[in-house]
């Protein structure tokens, strides 16, 4: 590890253990339900008048491929409810149905919670596994973070700007099955935390979208093939121990290319999250790179 970057591990750590500002729903619970009510009535009035925004969907389908992607539907996580898991797969199934066809033109947005709507009992959705303050817990609509999952990593490698994403603040649960570099992912909330793309490519992207009896499944089709190709790295992948606390950082990197002509690497993102279950660091030195600070 570099000096320059373990001296910004060590502010990151500096900065959780003693943060600056602390959120009025931190400082005050009972105002949490009122200001998400708030700004979910806000931004529904924002994004029902935003005509921008991509509703509509084809049954035929582009030709091309641009970029796919699979996820497993059951796979180990911590101590989970494997229950939860399996419920998951209706609401993943009913948010497939939203976005499978579904067509962004070029210069139009893609919004997650737009496209699928309020996650509720009576439109079908059903209790799946949430993530609240770092913990699990049951709730209506749980485990569309997947999808948001999948959509993110296909985004990754198109020509499109991410105009919103939220990553997790916690690293929640121990590899197990996971092929996606840590900190890859997307998280969402309804519709406090949305995921949102706009299309800077010069062709329209569609979405197919299926669940097989093991894997979500993800395409995102064109007309024709995109000339520009995307391949995502990961670098400087660190457990860093502080005190007894563990904490993970890495880096996430994109190579893009031209008609197989490298364009530019840029980097995407840097992760820094404390590590929430246990940790058995025997095991964790011998699959990892852990640092003492």
């Amino acid at each position: 590890m570099s000096p320059d970057l373990r001296n910004e591990i060590i502010t990151k750590i500096q900065t959780l253990e003693s943060p600056t500002r602390i959120a009025i729903t931190s400082r005050y619970p009972f105002l949490s339900t009122p200001v998400a009510e708030f700004r979910r009535n806000l931004t529904n009035s924002k994004n029902f008048l935003d005509f921008t925004i991509a509703r509509k969907q084809n049954q035929e389908f582009f030709s091309c491929v641009a970029v796919r992607h699979q996820s497993l539907l059951m796979r180990r996580l911590g101590d989970s409810n494997p229950r939860l898991q399996r419920q998951k797969i209706t609401n993943l199934k009913i948010a497939a149905s939203f976005l499978n066809g579904l067509v962004i033109k070029p210069g139009q947005t893609f919004s997650f919670w737009d496209t699928i709507g309020k996650p509720s009992s009576n439109r079908g959705f059903v209790n799946g596994m949430l993530l609240s303050g770092g913990k699990v817990v049951e709730g209506v609509g749980g485990g569309l973070c997947q999808m948001a999952n999948l959509l993110y990593w296909m985004f990754l490698h198109l020509p499109v700007e991410i105009t919103e994403r939220h990553h997790h603040s916690m690293d929640v649960f121990p590899d197990s099955g996971r092929v996606l570099p840590f900190g890859s992912g997307a998280t969402i909330f309804y519709n406090y935390l949305d995921l949102k793309i706009k299309n800077t490519s010069a062709y329209p992207l569609q979405f197919k979208i299926w669940l097989t009896d093991k894997h979500l499944k993800g395409q995102v089709l064109t007309p024709r093939h995109l000339k520009t190709k995307y391949h995502i790295l990961e670098t400087n992948h660190y457990f860093v121990k502080h005190g007894k606390q563990y904490y993970r950082y890495n880096e996430i990197w994109r190579d893009q290319k031209f008609n197989g002509q490298m364009q530019k690497t840029e980097k995407l993102m840097s992760n820094f999250s404390p590590v929430i279950y246990q940790i058995d660091e025997e095991e964790l030195k011998q699959r990892y790179n852990l640092i003492l600070i």
